[in-house]
């Protein structure tokens, strides 16, 4: 019997100055740039050529690519994966929050291994804690004219409307706050391509003296950093888990002690926990122990000379003054509070005050995915999550710029007996909103006049839901109960 013939290839010849193995999986030949003289990339030399019997070994920093066994020790000097060494706004846990690891739960058995009973006491719980919680929130979904050719671009998909529809109305709630403005520096957490932080650009035009920090703690591709040109706004990105963060050490920060205001768009889980400790706990309270600058300065330079004589001639120059803080404003779009986390959540003393602990935020976590996965009522609707477009699966990755959010596997599971798909979305709704009630008691409690509104529509985006807070002395926005 002949044997059969190996499978076609997709082009005949690898492109020009490129490596020509063929890699059967893709289905094309390696695209790899070659050394003059080489048939092969360094990657694919050992598997094709054997190249002078050298063997190729995983690299111990990163695994996702190979070396010469023999020239592991001058590649480990140079690879892209190396500790290098930490800026000096890199400081340990600076904004971790609890210390105390007794509070931590030892390893807690799954949502789906609780008995009925179990089960419903922890429901119990969760609707006492959040009895006054139930009012619907605010519609703030808005707009910006710096967006609208954007929007009614003929080119644009589903998903590319999607998150421009979320970025207008993101920087709608900026500017009605009236943190669109010039003298400040806007920070961004979990920044991915830096989107949110362009079209902010973009909105405030020639306005002088802003400066933008887009804070991401991985390498991100398709940036859109480039693309900005205007000579008044500088950017700025730093590779850093917002953990470690130390806004005060960034010489930015230090050099033009500009107020910062901190946003964000779909800040993941605990990643929100982590900006709000670094802007209004770690931030805030250097440089109030600093007080690096006296008020009569700090007016000089957020007030334009008019202003200034108006404020004098008014009587007003004191309160002018006391109005100045070195955060002066908090936009973030919320996600994701399956991945929150007890050791770093900022509302722990919320939680305790009504008679809750780790072991609940565990479970209340956990079941706050049943708000967005919980009704997946078919086999059906399981199967097409599967048969998505790649362009698709990309472009729902870009709702979460770490890459995507895994919900646990238990999470998503069918509905116990005594719940159906509505009950249960119902629950993971409330979750959210306890959660988020935690946030907004720790910003009241360090200063800030906080609120939750929805702000697109759930057609548009599951997790809709905008966190923003003004210091007191600020006009500040309608807080919710």
């Amino acid at each position: 019997m002949a044997a059969s013939a190996p499978a076609p290839h997709t082009t005949e010849f690898p492109a020009e100055g490129r490596c020509s193995y063929y890699v059967e999986k893709k289905k094309r030949f390696c695209r790899m740039v070659v050394a003059a003289g080489k048939r092969f990339c360094g990657e694919h030399a050992g598997v094709a050529e054997e190249e002078n019997a050298r063997k190729r070994i995983l690299c111990p920093l990163d695994p996702k690519h190979t070396v010469y066994e023999d020239q592991l020790a001058k590649h480990l000097k140079k690879c892209n994966s190396r500790e290098k060494p930490k800026p000096d706004f890199f400081i340990q846990d600076i904004n971790a929050g609890l210390k105390d690891e007794t509070e931590i739960p030892e390893q807690l058995v799954s949502i789906s291994s609780l008995s009925e009973e179990q089960l419903e006491n922890l429901i119990k719980k969760l609707r006492k804690a959040s009895e006054g919680l139930n009012s619907p929130l605010k519609d703030q979904i808005l707009s910006h004219p710096a967006l609208h050719d954007a929007l009614n671009d003929p080119k644009n998909g589903d998903s590319a409307t999607k998150h421009l529809k979320q970025q207008a109305s993101i920087l709608g709630n900026i500017e009605k706050l009236k943190l669109l403005g010039p003298r400040r520096c806007f920070v961004e957490f979990g920044a991915g391509k830096g989107k949110l932080s362009h079209w902010v650009d973009i909105a405030l035009k020639d306005a002088e003296k802003v400066h933008f920090i887009l804070v991401e703690k991985v390498t991100t591709r398709f940036k859109v950093d480039g693309k900005h040109r205007r000579k008044n706004s500088v950017f700025e990105r730093l590779q850093i888990d917002i953990q470690h963060l130390c806004l005060s050490k960034i010489p930015l920060l230090s050099k033009e002690k500009l107020p910062v205001v901190g946003i964000g768009k779909h800040l993941c889980g605990v990643a929100t926990d982590l900006a709000l400790r670094c802007l209004v706990e770690t931030y805030a309270a250097s440089c109030e122990e600093r007080n690096e600058e006296p008020l009569a300065k700090r007016i000089k330079n957020d007030k334009t000379e008019k202003e200034i004589n108006t404020l004098a001639k008014e009587g007003n120059e004191k309160n002018v003054a006391e109005k100045w803080s070195p955060v002066a404003g908090i936009v973030i779009a919320l996600c994701c509070h399956h991945r929150c986390d007890w050791r770093h959540y900022v509302g722990t003393e919320y939680f305790r005050a009504l008679g809750l602990g780790a072991v609940e935020f565990h479970y209340f976590q956990r079941m706050s995915s049943w708000a967005t996965c919980g009704m997946r009522r078919t086999s059906l609707e399981a199967s097409s999550l599967t048969t998505k477009s790649k362009d698709q699966q990309n472009a729902d990755s870009e709702e979460h710029d770490d890459g995507g959010c895994r919900i646990p596997d238990d999470s998503t599971e069918s509905a116990p007996g005594f719940l159906t798909v509505e009950e249960k979305k119902k629950i993971g709704h409330l979750c959210k909103l306890l959660i988020d009630q935690g946030r907004v008691k720790y910003l009241q409690q360090k200063g800030f006049s906080p609120a939750l509104q929805y702000y697109t529509d759930p057609l548009v985006s599951l997790e809709n839901v905008l966190l923003t807070a003004l210091p007191n002395h600020s006009s500040s926005p309608e807080t919710t109960a």
